[in-house]
Parts: structure tokens; sequence; C-alpha cells
């Protein structure tokens, strides 16, 4: 079995002139899956095609070049009806005829060759880099890519259609996004979970890396691996797209609306205490992940062609199926919402309009003035450096200039293109103190100012509540109600709110999310103004140091460092490395039989064998009862 990507097959042979290359179960050669074809003098790169690449004699070489059209897929080639070879053709970005051609060395290697990369998550103000190891050419991976591909209800039902759909990558990246997630019980990889607890399954931090999810489905009779949530579910998608030969790379978008009914506009409404009371199945989520993959757009008219966005992430429902995409990156710049596949909702993750209601104890309601923006920080893992890429511009245009208004009404985006600048008479933002971390008490500040000319009395509500990342409100960490706040004119105050560990410790959930709101409202006129803000609770360093000099087939130690910086013992403490071309395409963990104490270093060395040269990323993870998972990664230079 051979894997190859198109017009780049070789093959010795013995005096054949006849060949026929089939894929698929009900092979024709209308739809693609059977090529038949002769001995030429030299190869076409246009077509099925073959030729002699040696002089003549009793054995030769024999170089036959694929269409670049051709389905990707199982191939059997058979030589004059008697020798048959099998192999496996995939998606050729080095070939300048295939619809997923890129011209660029550096980023081939970036997105297609990269076995590992980083995903961003945390917060908009804070992006916390993550490791992860997709390995998509460790082994077994290829064979559970195209067993997706077989397993998708599609091919279930016209397995023939299917194998002659797998030519076109717009196909291929739509069954994709379908494929990874479990919603429409159809043989999926991924099952997601957003609550508290991960019964019956594991916990999506757990994971670090796509091959022991991918392993875990194949080995299991194809059923869903719990858990899941937004970048395990592109973190796959990626792997898979990599493993076909497309390119790809995760995007992550912060403040990412969840608009399910299609109005750009989230809506919420607050009651005096700033609590949630009511609102529809509109989220927005602390940040949101999807994946990119490089094509061309034949079906579409041109000038969209490169990255498009789909997303495997179950949200909405697009043609009857939980998939989404892809749709051109610069269709949702251009406010193209016509264009296949599902433009408006993308568009809605970047640009919706964010309204909060305030619900008065009088039973009246009064728009809150707040500056919090939908879309920001759109970002990716650089080409060859591990540093964030800030791709915002790709996807939208600068916020207030003549384009971004051009394309408000295109969209007919009725709720921008009514948004006039005002300038409140007051003012209110929220400001952190120096070195938030996991563990210890801190202040966060409501800064509020009276910008009129006349003394205002108000009433300030300052809270705090433990967050997920995808924007669920747990529990309260801190709360302050003031009902006499005297500003003067020009006026300007400080005002604390303390957060004791004692208190939220049992609160956070497993993002290490706090959200700050700070809602201001005049006495007098009943003016409300409101601040946001979400904060990431640093989690220690993990120090990682290689001993050993870092070359193939040598064992090396990682030695792995942790302090408790809390004020109790850690309980169930383990450290676990992965990494490719490392760990031999497996994970390896190191257990500590006792409790680590307040301030005391959790310690071990762990093992492992690299197999193959080059520069590779060590994925570290640190678990424990009170700390939950801690990430870290090491890049390592591997010697031949």
């Amino acid at each position: 079995k051979y894997k190859v990507q198109k017009n780049s097959i070789h093959f010795q042979y013995k005096s054949y002139t006849h060949s026929d290359g089939l894929t698929g179960p009900q092979p024709e050669e209308q739809y693609g899956t059977r090529a038949v074809f002769g001995l030429s003098n030299e190869i076409n790169d246009t077509c099925w095609s073959a030729a002699v690449s040696s002089p003549p004699g009793d054995t030769v070489c024999l170089s036959v070049c694929t269409a670049p059209d051709a389905p990707i897929g199982r191939y059997v080639l058979t030589l004059d009806e008697r020798i048959q070879f099998d192999f496996i053709l995939l998606f050729n970005p080095w070939c300048p005829r295939d619809v997923v051609y890129m011209d660029s060395e550096e980023k081939l290697a970036e997105y297609v060759l990269a076995q590992d990369g980083i995903i961003f998550r945390g917060d908009a103000e804070y992006p916390v880099p993550l490791a992860w190891y997709f390995g998509q050419f460790e082994e077994g991976i290829l064979d559970t890519c195209f067993r997706i591909l077989d397993m998708n209800p599609k091919h279930r039902r016209n397995p023939g259609k299917d194998c002659s759909g797998r030519r076109n990558v717009i196909y291929v990246t739509r069954v994709l996004s379908a494929m990874i997630n479990s919603n429409d019980r159809d043989y999926g990889v991924l099952e997601g979970c957003w609550k508290d607890t991960f019964d019956g399954g594991v916990s999506p931090m757990s994971w670090r890396g796509s091959v022991q999810i991918l392993r875990t489905w194949n080995s299991t009779s194809c059923l869903p691996v719990r858990y899941g949530q937004c970048w395990v579910f592109a973190a796959v998608g990626c792997t898979v797209s990599r493993a076909l030969g497309i390119p790809c790379r995760v995007v992550t978008n912060y403040y990412s609306a969840h608009d399910t009914n299609s109005n750009l506009v989230i809506e919420r409404y607050l009651n005096e205490k700033g609590e949630i009371e009511s609102s529809t199945r509109d989220m927005i989520w602390n940040y949101h992940c999807w994946v990119e993959s490089w094509m061309t757009r034949p079906d579409l008219p041109p000038g969209f062609d490169g990255w498009q966005a789909s997303d495997p992430t179950p949200q909405e429902k697009s043609e009857g199926v939980f998939c989404c995409g892809p749709v051109p990156v610069r269709a949702i710049k251009e406010g193209e919402l016509t264009l296949k596949y599902d433009a408006p909702f993308v568009f809605a993750e970047v640009n919706a309009d964010l309204v909060y209601t305030l619900k008065y104890n009088d039973g009246s309601t009064r728009k809150i003035v707040n500056d919090q923006k939908v879309g920001q920080k759109i970002s990716t893992k650089s080409v060859g450096r591990d540093a964030r890429e800030d791709i915002t511009h790709l996807y939208k245009y600068p916020e207030g200039s003549a384009e971004e208004r051009q394309v408000f009404e295109k969209a007919n985006h009725q709720n921008k293109l009514l948004q006039q600048k005002g300038n409140p008479g007051l003012h209110i933002t929220i400001k952190l103190s120096m070195g938030i971390r996991k563990g210890c008490d801190f202040d966060v500040f409501a800064i509020v100012s009276n910008n009129t000319e006349e003394n205002k009395k108000c009433r300030l509500v300052f809270a705090s509540r433990a967050v997920s990342y995808n924007g669920i409100v747990g529990r309260e960490c801190g709360f302050k109600d003031l009902l006499n706040v005297e500003l003067a004119p020009g006026g300007e105050r400080k005002v604390p709110l303390r957060l004791n560990y004692s208190k939220y410790c049992n609160n956070l959930m497993e993002d290490n999310l706090i959200r700050l709101g700070a809602l201001l409202i005049d006495s007098s006129t009943k003016e409300a103004v409101m601040a946001m803000r979400d904060i990431v609770l640093d989690d220690p360093e993990i120090k990682i140091r290689i001993l050993g000099e870092p070359k193939e087939k040598r064992k090396l130690a990682a030695e792995l460092t942790l302090q408790n910086p809390l004020p109790e013992p850690l309980q169930g403490c383990c450290f676990t490395i992965e990494g490719a071309n490392l760990t031999g395409g497996s994970s390896i963990t190191e257990k500590l039989e006792s409790p680590i104490e307040p301030g005391q270093e959790a310690k071990v060395k762990i093992y492992f064998t690299p197999t193959q040269s080059g520069l590779r990323k060590l994925v570290v993870d640190f678990d424990s009862d009170k700390l939950g998972h801690v990430r870290g990664y090491k890049n390592v230079i591997i010697g031949k």
C-alpha cells in the first residue's frame, strides 16, 4: 500500500502496455472513479497517463501520473490485467493543477506537514497558547481518516456517488465538518459536552492531541469519543484535513457570537442587581475555535479562492445536518452572505451586535450603554513560529471605516447602521491589579467618572462570577452594591472589589475564568452604563528540562517540575507527556504517590525515545484534584 499525492506515482514493471486505476466500490469512468489508460511516450499531467522513465530492458521503471481532479481514496492499479498495486491518493498542495495548491514552501511546512502546533484559548485581553499534537502522520491515522469518510451517511446511502464526490475538496471539507461531531448520530468522531461534569468520558481539557481521539474512535467500532469542546473539534478536524493533503489551520475568534435567530443581535436583560434575568439561546462565547482550509472555489464568482472557514463544532444545522462551511473568509469580510456555505452564521460570529437592556424594579426598561465588541483578535499560529498571528483584518474592515459601513449595508445589519457614537455623561471601566493567579487573593477596580457639569448620585453594582468559555455564568465570586456613589462634575472614583481564594476556589470552572461586571445607574435620570471584563487566572508554570543529548533513537529524560501555588495540598497528581515522533504515537504518564503541600514542588522524570530528527514539541500535562489540568510544552530539536 502506497500513500501518494496526485501526479506522483512510480512503479517498476516488466513490459506492460495497459493500465486500469480503480477506487470505490462501484468504479465507473463517468464518475472519475475508474481510469483506463495506455503507455505514452511522455507523461501528460492533465489526466491519467503512464510513461517509461528508464531505458528499455527486462525491468524498467514506469511513471504513472494521476488526473489533478481524481478523487482521493484507496486505489487499485492493474497492469495488463495481471499485476495489481494498491495505493492511496491524496490531495496535492504542491501540484499547481490541484484545487488545494499552495505556492509557499514555508506555508506548506506549517499547514500540511507540521504535526504539532499552537491553539489559542484564554481571553481577548490575555490569549493563552495551548500546544497541540496533531499527529497526522502517525501509524494508522490516515486509514482512520478514510474510515471517517466511509462512515458518513452519504457514503452509506450511495457509496459510488460519495467516492466520486471526493474529487471535490469542498464536498470533502463539508463532510468532515459533519463527521468530526456526532450530533446527528452518524458515527461521528467526538461527542460534545459543555456541562460541569463529564460522566462516561473525560474532560475536553485532558486531551493533548488528536491521535488518541482518532485511535479510540477507530478501535471502538466508531462510537463517538467523549468528550470534546470547540478547540478539540477544530484540532481533530485540522489533523484529518492535513492527513488528506488539505492545507489547514485552527483559528480562534474572541468574543464569538452564537446567533440562533439570524438577526445579528445578541440580546441580554439584566435586573438592578446586574443579574441576567432572561435571554434567548443566543450566546457570546469567550472564544470559539474553527478551522480554515485552503482551496479554490470554482463554484463561486471569481475572487473567493484561498482560506475557507468551516466549523466541526455542532452549533446549528446546515441543510439538515450539524455542520458549517466551507465559506470563503473574504465573503465574510465583504458581507456576501448569499455565498455557500453558511455565510450568515459565520458573519454573525464576528459581527453580531451585543445589546443589554436594564429591567428596573418598577417594570420599566432602558438600553444600557456598553462598549463590548464581538469578533476580536481573531488569531492563529504564525508560520514557522509559535507567536500569535492576528488575522482579524481578513474577516473585518477597521471599525468605523467607510468599508465597514458598506459591508453592514450589504448584509442588512440594521442594528449596527443605526448606532450613533454617543458621549454618555457617566463612564465606567474595569481595571485589574497585577499578578492575578490561581490561589491568591486579589483586587479588581471599577473606575467611574462623571463627564457632565452637574453633581451625580448613582448606584454602583460590582459583581464577579465564574464563567465557562462558552459564556455560561456560574456562581458568585465577589459582590458589592453601593447605593450612594456621589460624583462631582468631572469627578472620578476608584471602587475596589476583593476576590478571595477561599470564596472563588470551589466556584471556578475548568476554564479558570471569572467574569467581572460593573453597572452604574444614575439615580435621577435612570441612565445606565456598564462595563464587563473576563479575567484568566494564571496556572503555575511547568518547568521542563531535557536531560541527555537529543538524537534519533536515543533515550532521553524530561525533568518536569511544578510548584503548588495554592494554600492547600494537591491530591492525585500526575504528569503526562506526548509529542509527534517523540513518544511513539502514545502518551506516557508518571503518577506521584504523595500529596503536594502548599509551596512544595511536584517533580518527576519521564523517559522517551525520539524516532525522527527535526524540531518537535513535547506537550506536557499536570493533573490534580485542585488545579485540574495545567499545560505546558517545550520545543526540542532532535539531531540525527
